[in-house]
C-alpha cells in the first residue's frame, strides 16, 4: 500500500519503519518543522497538507500530528475520500462535527486514542473488572495516568477511555472529574488524575480501594512502537475491510470495527 505520513515527529518515523518493515512503501511525509519531511507545510495550512497527500498518490493516510492541528487537517483530509486513520488526541469533543462532514464528503476516518493491541485488551479488562468490583459497594474507584513532559494534552485520551469503560462497567460512576478536587468527592464521582514527567511512554492504573485492601490494574507501555504498528494495522484493515464492503465510506470507525471481534 501507499502510504502518506500527516506528522513528521517521533511517531511519524516510527510509523514510517512500521510501514516498511510490513512491505508498505510510505509516499510522502508532511510535517510543519522536521526538517527530514518531504513536505513542509505552514502551520494550519489544511489545503497544503491535502495537495501533499494527493499528489503523492497515497492510497491511505495516517495523521499524528498535534492537538492544535489536528482538525485542521481532518477537515482537510477527508474530502480527498483516501482512507485516514487519526491518532492525535484531544479532539473528541468535536467527533459529532468530523461524522457530520464524513457523512457529507464520503470521506472515512478511523481513530483511536491509542492503537496498542495491549491497551486495547486492557480497555476490556478493565471494564470487566469495574462489573465485577461494583458488587461490592465497599470499593471506590479511580485513573491515574503517566506520560513524558512533552504530551500536549491532559488527560490522555487513553486514560479518558478507561475511565469511560470504568464508568461502564460501575453504573454508580456517573460523573467523570479531571481536575483537581477542592471538596470532598462525591460517591458518583469518577477521579482521572494525571502526571507528565521525563521521557515515561504511558502509564495507565486503575485503582479499586476498600477499607480493607486496594486492587489495582496496570499496563505499562516500554515504548512508542506498539502504537506505530497498531496503527499501520488499522490501516490495512480499514482499506480491505472498505475494499471488500464490510465497512461504508463515510463514517467515522474505531478498534472494534477495524479488528472485528476482538476488541468489541
Amino acid at each position: 500500500m501507499k502510504i502518506a505520513l500527516v506528522g513528521y515527529g517521533k511517531m511519524g518515523h516510527m510509523l514510517e519503519q512500521s510501514a516498511l518493515s510490513c512491505g508498505h512503501e510510505v509516499v510522502t511525509t508532511v510535517d510543519v518543522a522536521a526538517p527530514d519531511a518531504k513536505v513542509k507545510v505552514a502551520a494550519g495550512d489544511g489545503a497544503a497538507v491535502a495537495a501533499a497527500v494527493q499528489s503523492s498518490g497515497a492510497e491511505g493516510v495516517i495523521e499524528f500530528s498535534h492537538p492544535t492541528a489536528v482538525m485542521g487537517n481532518i477537515q482537510a483530509l477527508l474530502p480527498t475520500g483516501i482512507p485516514l486513520v487519526v491518532g492525535t488526541t484531544g479532539w473528541t469533543d468535536r467527533e459529532a462535527e468530523v461524522a457530520a462532514l464524513a457523512a457529507k464528503c464520503g470521506g472515512t476516518l478511523m481513530r483511536s486514542a491509542n492503537f496498542s493491541i495491549g491497551v486495547n485488551l486492557f480497555y476490556k479488562i478493565v471494564q470487566e473488572a469495574a462489573s465485577f468490583v461494583s458488587n461490592f459497594s465497599e470499593y471506590d474507584m479511580a485513573v491515574w495516568e503517566m506520560h513524558h513532559n512533552q504530551k500536549a494534552d491532559s488527560p490522555s485520551g487513553t486514560a479518558l477511555e478507561i475511565a469511560r469503560r470504568v464508568m461502564a462497567g460501575n453504573s454508580a460512576k456517573t460523573e467523570m472529574v479531571t481536575d483537581a478536587f477542592h471538596e470532598r468527592p462525591k460517591a458518583n464521582q469518577l477521579h482521572v488524575s494525571s502526571t507528565r514527567c521525563g521521557s515515561v511512554p504511558g502509564t495507565h492504573t486503575v485503582f479499586f480501594d476498600s477499607p480493607a485492601d486496594t486492587i489495582e490494574l496496570t499496563h505499562t507501555a516500554r515504548g512508542r512502537q506498539g502504537f506505530a504498528n497498531g496503527a499501520v494495522h488499522a490501516l490495512e484493515n480499514l482499506c480491505s475491510l472498505l475494499a471488500t464492503g464490510k465497512l461504508e465510506r463515510g463514517r467515522l470507525y474505531g478498534m472494534a470495527d477495524v479488528f472485528p471481534g476482538l476488541f468489541d
